[in-house]
């Protein structure tokens, strides 16, 4: 028998985190995603810190149409947020989820404004 889908996720996750750790000039932009919601930070893990935070329930993110455009528009906030703390370049952490669907549009909002990774 094969593992359950978030034992799965979570072993993924935590070999992508052996790997990938931020750093207060390239912060890892770590992604999680609910059923219904989706976030996003900006981790410095050297410090300990999150520099910069969006999601889904923040009251400057329009929440209308699809999950998929939902998550576009985090990932322009916080690709905004994160050139006012004066990143430009981050390394993505895709919380051991597929690339594709929302994650993937959350990464190509953030690319379209303005995010490098």
């Amino acid at each position: 028998m094969g593992l359950s889908k978030t034992n799965r996720r979570l072993r993924i996750r935590r070999r992508i985190r052996k790997i990938s750790a931020g750093t207060e000039t390239r912060p890892r932009l770590s992604v999680f995603r609910s059923n219904k919601e989706i976030y996003a930070q900006l981790i410095d893990d050297v410090n300990g810190k999150t520099l910069a935070a969006a999601s889904s329930r923040d009251k400057d993110i329009d929440a209308k149409g699809t999950k998929t455009e939902v998550a576009n528009a985090v990932g322009k906030a916080i690709a905004e947020k994160a050139k006012n703390a004066g990143v430009e370049t981050v390394a993505f952490d895709r919380g051991g989820n597929l690339y594709h669907g929302r994650v993937k549009s959350l990464a190509e909002g953030a690319r379209e404004a303005g995010l490098k990774f």
